[in-house]
């Protein structure tokens, strides 16, 4: 298995953080594929009609919501 990290974690306002995830949903019901470019690179990830969704909420002393994708 390949890994393609998009870089260390940012801090970023929530409006700039729900605007990413925005495009990214809005390239994920548009396509069958989605592009992440970091640094120069740019990979392109084939996502079929049908996929695993899982939202994981952590919390404590630093609260995370992850929201993960998978076929």
């Amino acid at each position: 298995m390949d890994l393609f990290e998009i870089g260390e974690p940012e801090r970023v306002s929530r409006e700039e953080a729900a605007a990413r995830l925005h495009a990214l949903a809005d390239s994920l019901a548009r396509n069958n594929s989605v592009e992440l470019e970091q640094d120069g690179r740019r990979i392109t990830v084939r996502v079929p009609a049908e996929v695993s969704l899982k939202v994981e909420v952590e919390i404590g002393d630093e609260n995370e919501l992850e929201v993960e994708l998978t076929w």
